[in-house]
Formats: structure tokens, C-alpha cells, sequence
């Protein structure tokens, strides 16, 4: 059986204190967030859909809100057109082998995306260069993109019609933040565009 016995409440302490602080800069996105908001709610409003990429743990987090939109989030209502270009097994697989794995959301998009619709891209250093070709691709297609990054938001700040930044540096604290930023646009989505019901 092993035996610890060294005090880890400081280390605890320090991360939760670290994660409460982070949160709190978020405030000063708001106005991105709502930017967000807005053009994922006229695409839909337009019959277009919300398309997400990412790798690792964000591409957990790009399948998360997709399905948020998909089925609920809040309260009962009608299926919101979204998607994640990280789902589809045989086809990552497939235009990884046959072309790189750099372009696997790139190819995805080109077959499925539509002027109109919003490219959404996860990278906590905003260089994955899949999420990155995707973006190329969508700006070549009339799709809008949103980039949710890191503090310095790489090589995505110049392809991101709109660039949320996380004011942090550590990969989990910015997936933290990514997840807390795609909950809230999807509650100003959900609220704005649906009634709940009585």
C-alpha cells in the first residue's frame, strides 16, 4: 500500500488560486465573447453551422461545445446546426496517411463548409498547424473565423476574424479558460435565439 505522506494543500491551494485568478481576467474579453456570440447566431439564423477544431484536449473541448449547440445546453429546444471536425475516425485517419496530418481539418472543411458558416479553432499556443491550414482554408471559402488561443494567440492572431486570447500561458489553465468562454457563448446563444419552455 503506498504511504504518502507529504502535505499537498499548498499545491492545491496555489492551483485553484491560480485558476480563480484567471477567470477573473477573462472579464476583459467580454467584448470578443459577445463578438463570438453574435456571429455564431447569425450564422445560424442564416442556415448556416458552427464548425470546431482542435487538437488533444482541445479537440475534447471542440467535440464539447459542438454538442452543447447540438443538443442542449441549458434548457429544451430545437438542435442548433453545429459540428467537430475531430470526430470523424476513418476520415482523419484517412487524410492523415494519404496527405498529412496537417491537413486533416483543412480537407474536412473544404468538403463540408459553406460561405456563411463560422470555423471555430482551439490551440492553447494558437501554431497547431492543422487548425492553422484550416483557417487558410475557411479565409479562401468566405467562412469567418473565430481562434480561441493562448496569451500570445500565434501564427491563428492573423487568421482570426476574431481572436479570443486567454491572458495565459499554461496549457491547462488555458483549456480551463477555453471551456469556460465556449459555456458562456453558448448560454448567449442559446438565450438569445431560444425561449425556454414553460
Amino acid at each position: 500500500m503506498l504511504n504518502v505522506t507529504t502535505d499537498r494543500t499548498p499545491v492545491i491551494s496555489a492551483y485553484f488560486a491560480e485558476t480563480a485568478a484567471l477567470m477573473e481576467r477573462l472579464a476583459a474579453l467580454g467584448g470578443m465573447v459577445e463578438q463570438a456570440a453574435d456571429t455564431w447566431m447569425m450564422a445560424l439564423r442564416n442556415g448556416g453551422k458552427v464548425i470546431f477544431c482542435g487538437n488533444g484536449g482541445s479537440a475534447a473541448d471542440a467535440q464539447h461545445l459542438a454538442a452543447e449547440l447540438m443538443g442542449r445546453f441549458q434548457f429544451d429546444r430545437a438542435p442548433m446546426a453545429a459540428l467537430a471536425l475531430t470526430v470523424d475516425t476513418s476520415a482523419l485517419t484517412a487524410i492523415g496517411n494519404d496527405y498529412g496530418f496537417d491537413h486533416v481539418f483543412a480537407r474536412q472543411l473544404r468538403g463540408i463548409g459553406r460561405p456563411g458558416d463560422v470555423l471555430v479553432g482551439l490551440s492553447t499556443s494558437g501554431n497547431s498547424a492543422n487548425v492553422v491550414k484550416a483557417f487558410e482554408a475557411a479565409r479562401q471559402m468566405g467562412i469567418t473565423t473565430i481562434g480561441l488561443t493562448g496569451e500570445s494567440g500565434g501564427r491563428m492572431s492573423a487568421l482570426s476574424d476574431i481572436l479570443i486570447a486567454v491572458p495565459h500561458r499554461q496549457t491547462c489553465h488555458i483549456q480551463e479558460a477555453h471551456i469556460t468562454l465556449g459555456h458562456l457563448i453558448c448560454s448567449l446563444v442559446e438565450t438569445t435565439l431560444c425561449s425556454p419552455r414553460r
